[in-house]
């Protein structure tokens, strides 16, 4: 198999790393990654300026781009081959709820299954990274299902691990997504030069956990996949809003 791997963390973070030294048992592996940390990215490209490719030592390439910009570089110029699957990650915290909206993980996945190959994004459910051999050993899992069964149309996965050793983990369980409160407030203050500068606050707090969510089936030290899809379209409100508009 030819994998794609990205991520939202930077080429040099461990959970690339391990990403990489578990698929490459399984095929051929090219890295393309964002030069730092574009944590939040979403799905946003690069519109107002080139992008460069550099190779670092450990032959990962790295682009002054957001992870999206990565996934869209590589398979539609960069590669000399279409990837049979897309994986990103290993992210370096959960992405799990309302976080998957700014998640650049889970928007390099995005991008991929946008065009038209099947994409995977993995997170490490837990802020410690000690543990990142328990997510190596969910992708394997992955990657020989995939092998057996191979996916008839490209689908988008949204995978959590929990932050635990590999013989504490759980069943792989489908889920959906949980919900969170609004996010608290931005955090006011000033810098050296006197000037007022804003930082965005922590994200609210668990509303949804409930069973059958992202955030429970982790809770239970159980391995969450959500698949996801990006027909933003409020089905349920077609008929009101067509009814307001012409009232």
């Amino acid at each position: 198999m030819k994998f794609l791997l990205s991520n939202d963390d930077g080429y040099f973070a461990p959970g690339l790393a391990m990403l990489a030294q578990t698929l490459r048992r399984y095929g051929e592996v090219a890295v393309v990654a964002p030069e730092r940390d574009r944590s939040g990215a979403s799905n946003s490209l690069t519109l107002d300026r080139p992008l460069t490719v550099r190779k670092a030592a450990n032959g990962f390439h790295y682009v002054n781009g957001t992870p999206t910009d990565c996934v869209h570089l590589a398979v539609t110029g960069f590669l000399d081959f279409k990837p049979d699957m897309i994986f990103t990650g290993i992210n370096h915290g959960p992405n799990m709820g309302d976080d998957t909206l700014y998640s650049g993980t889970v928007a390099a996945a995005t991008e991929g299954f946008m065009l038209g190959i099947p994409s995977i994004a993995v997170s490490m459910a837990g802020h410690s990274g000690k543990h990142f051999a328990s997510a190596g050993k969910v992708v394997e899992q992955l990657v020989e299902r995939c092998q057996a069964d191979p996916f008839q149309q490209p689908v988008l996965l949204n995978v959590n691990v929990p932050d635990v050793p590999p013989d504490e983990l759980g069943p792989l369980q489908v889920t959906r997504l949980g919900r969170r409160h609004c996010a608290q407030p931005v955090i006011k203050s000033q810098n050296p030069r006197g000037e007022t500068i804003y930082w965005v606050g922590p994200v609210g707090a668990v509303q949804d956990a409930g069973a059958g969510t992202d955030f429970g089936c982790v809770a239970a030290k159980q391995v969450s996949v959500t698949p996801l899809m990006l027909d933003l379209t409020a089905y349920g409100q077609l008929d009101r809003i067509s009814t307001w508009l012409h009232r």
